[in-house]
């Protein structure tokens, strides 16, 4: 039988991710593992992977529900990129079975100290204009692959990755790098999600929990995403904040 408070917990933190990526648009599912092992009080690190996997894909999809009513979505760009990154995804998946528990931690916080970095860097570095090319297919198989692997070995969405990806490989605009990337992250989570699945590792009640959690919170921050415009810079580096000081957490224990 499920704990109910874990699963109440679960619920809670689902909401608080889907509220960070329906307010700053992305960033926000790398805190499912850690809120998924700190908060929920999972043990076992690879069941927080295929959990956190499965809900990383569920608060990406209800997003991009949100974000297909303010943009398009590139779907050639998004099959080229996604199809690469699930086979590499898969890869990963099993990979990172294969690390023991706190080696796996270690290194996900090594990650998050990064995502936190990089998102500080895009705050402070001026936005190049939007250049599109033609024959971007390899770039994005490439890219898509490089994102894959490690989303399916930490169990991430990768958005951090996966949007710069995108620009770099088309030159889209960021805002259908958002969307695109989106779609990629919902299949990497299922890849991901599934392939733990099979392995017996993952914890079902919570992720029905954190799904609900994070659909709920996801069309709040929706909802509040208009009226906190102005303050997106600001969002952005609490958001970077909030990984960094997780990621440490898990660093030092």
């Amino acid at each position: 039988m499920p704990d109910p408070i874990q699963v109440a917990l679960g619920a809670a933190s689902g909401s608080v991710v889907g509220l960070i990526l329906g307010l700053a648009g992305g960033g926000g599912s790398i805190l499912a593992i850690p809120m998924l092992i700190h908060v929920v009080g999972l043990r076992n690190v690879h069941v927080a992977v295929g959990t956190g996997a499965f809900a990383v894909s569920a608060c990406a999809l209800v997003n991009l529900v949100g974000h297909l009513r303010m943009a398009r979505v590139p779907w050639r760009a998004a099959g080229w990129f996604g199809m690469a990154g699930v086979l590499a995804a898969g890869l990963g998946a099993d990979l990172g079975k294969q690390f023991d528990g706190p080696r796996l931690q270690a290194l996900f916080a090594l990650v998050m100290l990064a995502a936190a970095a990089m998102m500080i860097r895009r705050r402070f570095r001026p936005e190049a204009e939007p250049n599109a090319r033609r024959g971007s297919v390899p770039k994005l198989v490439g890219f898509g692959g490089a994102t894959g692997l490690m989303s399916g070995f930490f169990g991430i969405g990768g958005g951090f990755l996966v949007v710069p990806g995108l620009v770099a490989a088309t030159g889209m605009p960021l805002v259908s790098a958002v969307g695109c990337s989106l779609v990629v992250i919902t299949a990497f989570g299922l890849t991901t999600g599934f392939s733990y699945a099979l392995s017996q590792l993952v914890d079902w009640p919570l992720v029905l929990a954190f799904v609900a959690g994070g659909a709920g919170g996801g069309l709040a921050g929706l909802r509040l995403r208009s009226a906190c415009a102005a303050r997106k810079g600001l969002l952005d580096i609490v958001l970077a904040g909030l990984i960094a000081g997780a990621g440490l957490v898990m660093l030092v224990r």
